[in-house]
């Protein structure tokens, strides 16, 4: 066995050259054993960075689809016009973009410190020349995190992108406010357009029917020019009202990310459903979608992790060395480990900790605030809902009905020359503010659902 031994290794029974062989065993071991960790750690690098790249894909993928602006002459309803602008509108846009800003630091977060390698020639005869060195140093430096606050960290980092999604939940439902806003503001204009022309209609008609009359001597000149300045004031009427269109529909598109001038066409009812929804369930959905509220929380559970992080900080962190340190062709293996000492451990007391335990005792008092606060909205916008539902009601009810059976006998009245134009014109006048009036309630009901409907946090009925 010996002699094999001998052939395969020659020197083997010598002690020198047995010392060798295990030298060089040893320093093969060594060299395999830095290569693999040298491998997994760029494996592991390697790896996440391809993880994050994958997300940052998708989510562009994510915000790319439903982003097609919709250019066609195509009727846009309300629920549309929603989608349109949360997914277009460049403010959101922005918002969603400072989120992902705040995803990333979560990630930043969950890092590990970066390793130190230091090469070290000194001792070294002329200047830069460390091959001439009879002392050589190769170190690799590590620190290590006392455990859980890598935790800590990221667990705060995550909170407080928490904190930042809630503002992109209240531009939301701000945006969304304020579509309906434009929205129900042109099907307001739209109808006190068509009003306003049929109106103008009727002054033309009743412009001829005085003609005639002033032609057979039943009336006088002066009726004529009042019906004809009534028909002017229809005519601008008219013209203003279209102003007022092309400005509203500028509104709208711009809230949806669209050219200000593209022309836009929308379909829907200015009437609304009456409000079935009883004041407590109201203020209960408000508690809980309200990201005003919602962010005040995670910014009391972000300043509870900081307390945390102020106590873990008289734990100290691990630095971990190795090094192969050569000294005139002799290599040697060195250790180093070092750590912080909590001296002077009355600081974070008053430092970081006293931070932490104003901060939480602030937000506290400031979510009870946003409570009392949301509470108040809720109330008012369900109030003014119940108000202009009465309106509604009286309207319905009376006086559109009656000033239009006011204006249909002044109009027979005064065909039968029963009356003068002027009567006939102020009853005309009377059915006409009636009904621009109640189309105007009409819109105050449909703004304040609306604004019930920002107060609960919420877009659109049903979302709760």
């Amino acid at each position: 066995m010996k002699s094999k031994l001998k052939n395969t290794w020659p020197g083997l029974g010598k002690g020198p050259g047995l010392k060798r062989i295990e030298i060089k065993v040893k320093q093969d071991r060594t060299r395999i054993f830095f290569i693999l960790f040298l491998s997994l750690f760029l494996t592991l690098w390697f790896g996440s960075f391809l993880q994050v790249a994958a997300q940052s894909v998708l989510l562009s993928e994510q915000k790319t689809v439903g982003s097609a602006d919709s250019s066609s002459d195509q009727a846009l309803s309300l629920k549309e016009c929603l989608e349109i602008a949360l997914a277009n509108n460049p403010l959101m846009l922005s918002s969603y973009d400072q989120y992902e800003a705040a995803r990333a630091r979560v990630n930043i977060a969950r890092n590990l410190p970066q390793p130190g390698i230091l090469l070290d020639y000194p001792l070294q005869p002329t200047l830069i020349s460390p091959g001439r060195s009879e002392e050589k140093f190769f170190w690799l430096n590590q620190t290590v995190e006392f455990p859980g606050r890598r935790y800590l960290r990221t667990k705060f980092a995550d909170w407080e992108a928490r904190e930042i999604f809630q503002d992109h939940e209240s531009l939301k439902v701000s945006l969304a406010y304020q579509v309906k806003e434009a929205f129900f503001g042109l099907l307001l204009v739209e109808e006190q357009l068509k009003f306003a022309r049929e109106n103008l209609q009727l002054n033309r008609d009743f412009v001829d029917l005085v003609e005639v009359k002033h032609s057979v001597g039943e009336v006088s000149q002066a009726e004529v020019l009042r019906a004809r300045v009534e028909l002017a004031k229809a005519g601008a009427l008219v013209k203003q009202l279209e102003t007022e269109r092309k400005i509203t529909a500028a509104r709208l598109n711009v809230l949806m990310g669209r050219d200000r001038d593209g022309e836009i066409q929308i379909a829907g009812e200015l009437k609304q459903p009456l409000l079935a929804l009883s004041f407590e369930d109201a203020r209960k959905t408000a508690m809980v979608n309200r990201p005003e509220i919602k962010k005040v929380e995670y910014s009391v559970n972000k300043t509870v992790v900081q307390k945390k992080q102020a106590y873990l900080s008289y734990l100290p962190d691990f630095n971990l060395g190795f090094a192969r340190h050569q000294v005139e062709n002799i290599k040697y293996w060195d250790f180093s480990l070092s750590l912080s000492v909590p001296l002077f451990f009355w600081q974070p007391k008053r430092g970081e900790i006293a931070e932490a335990e104003a901060l939480i005792r602030s937000k506290q008092r400031e979510l009870i605030y946003w409570q009392d606060m949301v509470s108040l909205e809720v109330e008012e916008a369900y109030q003014q809902v119940l108000c202009c539902q009465e309106q509604i009601r009286l309207y319905e009810k009376d006086i559109l009905e009656q000033t239009e059976q006011v204006y249909q006998l002044f109009l027979f009245s005064f065909k039968e020359g029963q009356i003068g134009g002027l009567d006939l014109i102020e009853a005309r006048r009377t059915w006409v503010d009636s009904r621009i009036t109640y189309a105007e309630h009409l819109y105050q009901h449909a703004i304040s659902l609306a604004a019930l409907n920002r107060a609960m946090g919420i877009i659109q009925e049903g979302d709760q």
